[in-house]
């Protein structure tokens, strides 16, 4: 069979075919980067007129990131997704999906167990980043603790996935009213890998 087999010329190619295929025009260069990373994680170009980035995102994340933040994911896929030999030394990646009280909360206040995972973000969550690529109550859950007075991250990157709440949850993220600097991609489409493809387009290079 014949097939490209050298990593780093499908690497190139791959790169050469979204900005060929995408339009990335109006994009400042550092939002560029995001979007090509997020498109080359699920292979559809035309999702770079949607993705959705606020004022100072970017700014924000790495400056988060070189402060040594943690970052919360609400799924152990995103935190496998994150390439961490480009995160900053010391990057504490969490993840309180599995830990038992998720479980004892959502079955407490019937709801989700990523919803209830949320509740045991609190010790973390001032000056983080928290990346959603999974469940839209999750990220219903953290802006709703938001509303409610809890601490506030430094930057959401909202990629929740389904048919179920991912629509909705996106647009309540983009609402302004909070003040939390944020990256999504509205409608259905979203998930782990688009999520951690954030994280890892602002760490590439980021520390030497």
């Amino acid at each position: 069979m014949q097939y490209l087999r050298d990593p780093e010329a499908i690497y190139v190619q791959s790169f050469a075919t979204i900005q060929a295929e995408a339009d990335l025009s109006g994009m400042e260069p550092a939002v560029q980067e995001i979007a090509i990373r997020v498109i080359h994680a699920c292979g559809m170009t035309d999702i770079a007129n949607e993705l959705r980035f606020s004022t100072g995102f970017v700014t924000a994340a790495k400056t988060a990131l070189l402060a040594g933040c943690s970052i919360i994911v609400d799924a152990e896929m995103v935190k496998h997704g994150i390439i961490s030999r480009q995160l900053p030394r010391g990057t504490d990646v969490i993840c309180t999906l599995n830990d038992p009280r998720a479980r004892e909360i959502g079955l407490a206040r019937k709801t989700t167990r990523s919803a209830a995972a949320v509740e045991l973000w609190e010790p973390y969550l001032e000056g983080s980043i928290v990346v959603i690529g999974n469940a839209p109550t999750a990220l219903f859950a953290l802006l709703e603790a938001i509303d409610a007075g809890a601490t506030k991250p430094a930057a959401i990157i909202g990629f929740p996935v389904g048919f179920v709440g991912a629509v909705e949850s996106k647009a309540e993220l983009l609402r302004d009213s909070r003040w939390v600097p944020f990256a999504t991609l509205p409608g259905r489409r979203g998930g782990s890998a688009m999520a951690a493809a954030v994280v890892n387009a602002l760490t590439k290079g980021l520390t030497p």
